[in-house]
């Protein structure tokens, strides 16, 4: 798909070394330092900018000078040119999670590389071992409140009236917005009105991001029409922020994602939830109505 938002791995290959480009490799540690990475590519992953004293994972750091100095070390500047690549078949949507949080820092010029690591492979492109050595950048952030949502003003809306006029997307599997009992998730189930739409429904087999008439098609049958005001969720904020960025891509002018998601909201107890134990039966075979006599 030919976007903005998105670099196709032979204009990548080419732009390889220019001044300004920073390749960000958002994977695990293990796969860039021993499964190999990009030619000058740099690593860094959404934990790193988690807040440490909260419980949900999913929460950035609050102190923006500490997210400005690890986004330095990457040598990063307001002005880099920022491609962001991860395995698209091995990771949680990673690269839209960290397109979304540079966005809420400022930065304008993104771009995440269709296909990713698995069509660079597969196309036998160059690739290396070790880290680069990079000087440090100089970014500044300005913060962009317009593509995020707290939990307390998401409580507000849901339980208000503006909730007639919000699309809630869910993000995470069937099984899990149904209300599958999931580890370290003190409530199962999904915020009240959410729609699900799973996070890895949008990619063709080569991992490129599907078109956007079939990107609509999934969405229209999931019950997604044009909608004014989309906040995204999933368990914590990166399946839905690979969701946040599929929306952007289509042109859906206001989107926010949600980062604390169900690892926060399912614990606070003062948070509506909504469950379907017989659609979740019914989902896991264990409908008594289908079941052969």
């Amino acid at each position: 798909m030919n976007h903005p938002y998105l670099i196709d791995t032979e204009t990548l290959q080419q732009n390889l070394g220019r001044p300004g480009l920073v390749v960000l490799d958002v994977r695990g540690k293990a796969a860039y330092e021993f499964g190999g990475h990009i030619p000058g590519a740099v690593h860094s992953t959404w934990h790193e900018y988690s807040d440490p004293k909260a419980v949900a994972k999913g929460v950035l750091d609050p102190d923006i000078s500490k997210l400005e100095q690890k986004i330095r070390t990457l040598g990063i500047n307001n002005e880099s040119d920022i491609v962001i690549y991860s395995n698209p078949f091995d990771n949680w949507g990673d690269e839209g999670r960290m397109f979304w949080m540079l966005t809420y820092l400022g930065h304008t010029h993104l771009r995440i590389l269709d296909g990713g690591w698995v069509k660079w492979v597969e196309e036998r492109r160059p690739y290396e071992y070790g880290r680069p050595s990079v000087a440090p950048g100089n970014f500044r952030a300005t913060v962009n409140p317009d593509v995020s949502i707290l939990k307390d003003d998401l409580k507000r809306l849901v339980k208000g009236p503006e909730a007639k006029r919000l699309t809630i997307l869910d993000a995470r599997s069937l099984e899990e917005y149904l209300g599958k009992e999931m580890v370290g998730i003190p409530r199962p189930g999904h915020i009240p009105g959410a729609l699900n739409v799973p996070w890895n429904a949008f990619l063709n087999p080569d991992a490129t991001l599907k078109s956007p008439e079939k990107i609509k098609a999934v969405l229209e049958e999931k019950g997604l029409a044009d909608a004014a005001d989309i906040i995204c969720y999933c368990t914590g904020g990166v399946r839905s922020g690979w969701l946040w960025f599929v929306l952007k891509v289509l042109g859906y002018p206001k989107v926010r994602n949600y980062a604390g998601s169900w690892w926060e909201w399912s614990r606070d107890f003062a948070a509506p939830v909504e469950k379907d134990a017989r659609g979740l039966q019914h989902v896991l075979g264990q409908d008594e109505s289908v079941r052969p006599s």
